[in-house]
């Protein structure tokens, strides 16, 4: 779960693959979303940001049927098609589909929104992809390097959804990945050494839930919600001198309550921290 204000990522389930017979890898990996897009929705969250991998009508159909949209990349090479807009012969069913989606000759085609401040020029056009079997609002990113023009491609399930926000949803994907880095550092993510699955589930979950309550200890303590540096590393380190603090303090019959011995506390807790 992404903060698109704070532009950090939270872990809200974590769950084993377990291969099923007659189950793909993407069945499985839709029916977790869509199990858990009951909470998401109650959250207000409605777009769910994914890689690549992820474009294709089997994970897409299912997860927009529970009422999230998605925010994904395409393929270069993806089928897109025109919406038809010439007449009606008269005969038969109307045309809806004016030929596939050539990038390089149809840039005119497209609407163009404005330039990044890498210097990409973004342009957006509401077009229907025959692998998803659907309409799909698609933002096209061209950048130039001296002869050379490069494109990158992103979509929304959600075509009323403008062209600059995709692009910072997509973006912030990559928060999640330091999800994964830090909780391997820092949180024990692969340090489970059982192999109950139910243990390995617990397991993991409790490290992300440590990952999560340091994040939120981090901006409660900062008292903002918008964007800010924290050191997990930092706080694992201060998290070990409190707890290694209270029980030397309580084995010598100290009281934290004690002023003196509270100033020691508090400066004692930083030792060795990177940032404070």
């Amino acid at each position: 779960m992404i903060s698109p204000s704070s532009n950090t990522a939270y872990a809200l389930d974590a769950q084993q693959t377990v291969d099923k017979k007659g189950k793909t890898r993407v069945d499985l990996y839709a029916e977790q979303v869509t199990k858990l897009a009951g909470q998401l929705i109650e959250k207000g969250i409605k777009y769910l940001a994914a890689d690549a991998y992820y474009f294709k009508q089997k994970f897409v159909t299912p997860v927009t049927e529970t009422g999230l949209h998605i925010v994904s990349k395409l393929r270069n090479d993806a089928h897109l098609r025109w919406t038809y807009t010439g007449a009606y012969s008269g005969r038969g069913r109307p045309k809806v589909y004016d030929g596939k989606v050539i990038f390089k000759k149809e840039l005119h085609l497209f609407d163009f929104v404005g330039s990044l401040d890498s210097g990409a020029e973004v342009y957006t056009a509401r077009i229907h992809s025959k692998c998803l079997k659907r309409w799909i609002r698609v933002v096209m990113l061209r950048t130039r390097k001296g002869d050379k023009t490069g494109m990158a491609l992103l979509f929304s399930t959600d075509t009323e959804l403008d062209a600059m926000t995709i692009i910072r949803y997509y973006k912030a994907r990559f928060q999640i990945e330091f999800v994964f880095r830090d909780a391997k550092q820092y949180t024990g993510l692969t340090d489970c050494q059982s192999r109950s699955k139910d243990a390995i589930h617990t397991h993991i979950n409790a490290s992300l839930t440590a990952f999560n309550l340091l994040k939120l200890t981090d901006a409660k303590e900062k008292n903002t919600t918008g964007q800010t540096v924290i050191s997990i590393a930092s706080w694992k380190r201060r998290k070990y001198n409190e707890h290694l603090l209270c029980r030397v303090f309580d084995g010598l019959g100290l009281s934290l309550n004690d002023e003196k011995v509270m100033d020691t506390y508090r400066r004692l807790s930083s030792y060795g921290a990177i940032a404070v």
